[in-house]
Order: structure tokens, then sequence, then C-alpha cells
């Protein structure tokens, strides 16, 4: 009965959300439910009070979206408010953006090299980090974007783990698993505003996180968040990134998404990597690591 109980509260707040992207979109796309299993907060199902009205798209017209334009009123807890998400982000596809010069081939290339002076200064280390730099390892890698083209990635891990990483990423482009960016956050860029859209595929990062009193596993570039808002993270009522909530209905599978004995899960677990999607809460769909952390 208490189970039976708790999927009914979950189909009333999907409900309550699909009723209210139509009321305020005029979007009539489908929510599924989400399963019990992964233990998703109800609370965090709930359309958010005072969500922005989205404008309906033309038909025949494509919906463009600026990412990074729009900052969100901040919560108290300095994270963005968090938003129902907008129809141009429902099925999120975006093709990537070329940083660096895409793969002479269309087989997987990578490189593993110390980290460049240069690289140092556009990452966000800094010397209060957990990791000197000659503890780190620059990585570049060819990933599939969702325009199925090859692209170049960059990413910094911890040296230790430098190996296991390339040959996951290797695997996700055999499968031809899309990812919409690849490449390294300056501490400005993680400073910024929050606009809920973020979608960037990253490795070391040290940036603690907000009421976190130790350095993550990120910090030690010992952990990977992948694609993080087609796989977001949830705790009670908050959802990082913030716009991302309709990525909450796992059961609403879309490209880049990942699930439970998926390609990405298979390919980190076979390298003794930690899925924080079976946390059981928080619950962090895209986040990878080493330690579980």
């Amino acid at each position: 009965m208490q189970h039976r109980g708790r999927r009914l509260i979950v189909r009333r707040y999907l409900s309550g959300l699909l009723a209210g992207a139509i009321l305020m979109s005029g979007h009539g796309a489908a929510y599924h439910q989400i399963p019990t299993a992964q233990q998703i907060p109800a609370s965090a199902l709930r359309t958010p009070a005072g969500s922005a009205a989205q404008p309906k798209t033309p038909p025949g017209q494509a919906q463009t979206w600026i990412v990074g334009a729009t900052p969100l009123p901040r919560r108290k807890d300095g994270y963005g408010v968090v938003r129902s998400t907008p129809p141009a982000l429902i099925d999120r596809r975006f093709p990537t953006a070329d940083r660096l010069p895409p793969p002479t081939s269309n087989t997987f290339q990578s490189a593993i090299n110390p980290v460049s002076p240069e690289v140092l200064a556009r990452s966000s280390w800094k010397p209060i980090c957990p990791v000197k730099p000659e503890q780190l390892r620059y990585l570049t890698m060819s990933f599939r974007g969702f325009d199925a083209r090859a692209h170049t990635g960059e990413m910094l891990v911890n040296a230790s783990a430098a190996q296991a990483v390339i040959d996951v990423f290797r695997k996700l482009f055999n499968a031809g698993f899309p990812l919409e960016q690849m490449h390294i956050s300056p501490e400005a860029e993680l400073n910024l505003p929050p606009t809920g859209d973020r979608n960037n595929t990253e490795g070391f990062i040290c940036h603690a996180g907000r009421g976190q009193t130790q350095w993550p596993a990120q910090a030690f570039g010992l952990a990977i968040d992948i694609n993080p808002f087609h796989n977001p993270y949830v705790n009670g009522d908050l959802v990082v990134p913030e716009l991302a909530s309709s990525y909450l209905s796992r059961d609403r599978v879309r490209s880049g998404m990942i699930l439970d004995g998926g390609p990405v899960v298979r390919a980190f677990e076979a390298a003794k990597w930690k899925w924080g999607g079976r946390w059981p809460g928080p619950v962090n769909f895209g986040h990878f690591s080493v330690d579980g952390r």
C-alpha cells in the first residue's frame, strides 16, 4: 500500500507539471511517470510558481535558444530559481560549437598530456585546490555531437584516471552517444549568475559546491559530469541546471540521457566508477566518480 501511495503521489505531481506547462507555454508534450526506484523527491516535480511564459513556436519555424543569455533570480541558497523547462529545451539537441579543430578522421582520436601553463590559466585551478598541476592531465578526445559529427573535446582529470577516462569516451564515441560540449571552464565562467541552461561535459572543476564543507571528487579530477542538462542533479525542490525539470521524467527517453544499463553507465562501470543516478538522494543522473562522491 505504501508503494502504491507513493506512485499515486508521483502521478499527481506529474499531472500538475503537465497542466502548468500547457497553461503557461501552450506546449502539449507528454510527461511520463518517474520510476519510484529512482527515489526522486516529489517536491522537485512541481511546476515552480512565477515561471515565465514561453511563446509558441510558429509552425515550420525552428525555435532558437541562446545559452547563458538570461540570468535567473537567485534563491536564498544561491542557486537560481527552478523554473519549468522552456519548449526549446524539452528535447534539447543543439549542434556543437567547435572550440578546437575537429578530428581529421571519423575514428576515435585522443591524447594525454601534462597540463601546460596556458591550459592551467584558463581552468578553475588555483593554489588552494586539493591537487597540484602536476597531478592532473590534459586530455583531448573525439566525441559525437547531436549533429552526428565528430568533434574534439578537452578535459582535465587526475593523472591516475587519465587512461581509464580515455577508454570510457572511446566506448561512448563508438556507441554514437551524443555530447553537446566538452571544454574546460574558467573560474570566471563558473562564477557567472545562474542561467539554468548549462550543458558542458566536464572533469576537473576546483569549485566547492554551495553548502559543502569538503572538496568534491571533481576538485581532485576524479569525477565527470556528462550532459548535465539532460541528466540533472535533484535535491528536494532544487534541480540543477534549474531549467532542466523536464528531464526528471526518466521514462521519457530523449537523446543525450543516461539510462541505467545504457552505454554510458556500462562504460564507466567497466572502469570501476560509480554512478550518481543510483544514489538514494540527492540524485545526480549525469555524475560519475571514482569514490561515489
